[in-house]
């Protein structure tokens, strides 16, 4: 990487801080995926986005910031992106991953809160994440309690915008969330001093589905036996998408999945066929969080589809794009973001639904249903899910854990003991 300093120090990065993050995550991403064996070609791209994490894109963001654009950071998927495109904003999905956040994030709050938002406001007030530093506005949303009072928290020390999603999927829950919509169209014209328009919201509602449509057709690959892209790349190819330039991204993963398309046709896989096939559930994960993957991955089994926000939530469903006004547009925009399965919705038997019909897809042998540490949320929906899962006759294990290390150990006992089990029931081994 480049040297970068006099672009930190502008944006008021804790500089001695911020080169011991430095210094650990190339150590970590070399041992966890360079280490790969049979990786594709075309995952140079994608290292080369990590190596340059903290420089080239925020360099980019800069340069955008300099063109009186403004840099909108979010926390989740029911940020409609489309809107924060077409008012030539440059959306960027915001760091949560590391432990290394979460010891300032505990400075304001309690330390049973879970790690994914403790490593948010960590990452902020510990002027660590450059993502954060060049926001001009940040986008929370009300998807748990935890997130509510974080926002409220992070509000102290930046421009924090709220929405307000529905917790059901009613009519009136519908139109509440388009208001909420159009009160974020407000905020980011007041901002920018852009209006949004028709033509420029079909735009990129039709960019963005581009984007859902590389994604989708990167995963439909991970169908295949034997697979020709392991779980961790393709989650880490999920990842970046929350924070690449749109554009580049679509066409980097173009590239990816014509070599992959290449691989199924001689029928080469990162894994021996017939590997046990492994989908992970349950909450999201964000970079560097790939520790349950390489768990998995090291254990003689294959992840093969995530259903998560990191994963399938991201990308299944598309706008629809048959809008005449804005009205419409709206309207189609909502019902596109509403049908996320998230475990926030009561009832919420479609994430149920969803499960099922990707272990038939994805030729699922287990799954590892895995909730962050006090998500209560994701907690106790995994009953339900255990329940469905057991009725069709696939193993389910619930890993409960944080970002840290300490419990490696203690998780890849377990992940073994559940691909034995799949081997035996196979008749892979006696």
């Amino acid at each position: 990487m480049a040297d970068y300093t006099k672009m930190w120090e502008e944006l008021d990065i804790d500089i001695e801080k911020h080169d011991g993050l430095c210094e650990v995550l190339p150590m970590f991403y070399e041992d966890i995926y360079l280490s790969q064996d049979k990786r594709p070609e075309n995952m140079n791209y994608y290292n080369f986005v990590i190596s340059e994490v903290h420089g080239l894109r925020i360099k980019e963001l800069q340069d955008s910031k300099k063109e009186d654009k403004k840099v909108v950071g979010s926390f989740c998927v029911f940020v409609p992106d489309e809107i924060t495109l077409a008012l030539d904003c440059v959306p960027v999905g915001i760091c949560s991953g590391s432990q290394f956040w979460v010891p300032d994030g505990e400075k304001v709050m309690p330390r049973n809160t879970c790690p994914l938002i403790k490593a948010s406001i960590g990452a902020k007030l510990s002027r660590t994440c450059p993502y954060f530093q060049s926001c001009d506005m940040v986008v929370g949303e009300t998807t748990c309690d935890g997130k509510k009072k974080a926002w409220e928290i992070l509000g102290d020390y930046m421009d924090v915008h709220v929405m307000d999603l529905p917790q059901m999927k009613r009519e009136k829950d519908k139109l509440h969330w388009i208001d909420e919509m159009n009160i974020y169209k407000d905020v980011l014209e007041a901002k920018t001093g852009n209006k949004l328009n028709f033509e420029n919201l079909k735009e990129k509602i039709e960019l963005v589905n581009k984007k859902r449509e590389v994604l989708k057709r990167l995963y439909n690959f991970r169908k295949c036996n034997p697979v020709p892209i392991s779980g961790k790349d393709a989650l880490l190819v999920s990842q970046i998408a929350f924070y690449d330039d749109i554009d580049r991204f679509i066409e980097q993963t173009n590239n990816l999945c014509d070599e992959l398309e290449d691989r199924v046709k001689k029928n080469e896989g990162v894994f021996e066929k017939d590997t046990p096939r492994i989908m992970i559930t349950g909450t999201p994960m964000s970079i560097p969080n790939w520790k349950i993957h390489h768990i998995v991955e090291t254990s003689d089994a294959v992840v093969v589809c995530e259903e998560t926000c990191t994963g399938t939530r991201y990308f299944e469903n598309q706008v629809i794009e048959n809008a005449e006004n804005m009205d419409e547009q709206f309207e189609n925009l909502a019902s596109r973001y509403l049908g996320i399965n998230c475990a926030c919705f009561t009832p919420n038997e479609g994430r149920i639904e969803d499960i099922l019909k990707y272990v038939d897809e994805y030729k699922v042998d287990a799954v590892i249903y895995n909730s962050l540490q006090f998500c209560s949320t994701y907690a106790i929906e995994y009953k339900s899910v255990e329940k469905a899962l057991k009725a069709k006759g696939i193993p389910v294990i619930m890993i409960e854990s944080d970002y840290s290390e300490e419990d490696t150990g203690q998780i890849k006992t377990r992940v073994e003991a559940l691909v034995e089990m799949v081997k035996e029931k196979k008749g892979v081994i006696a």
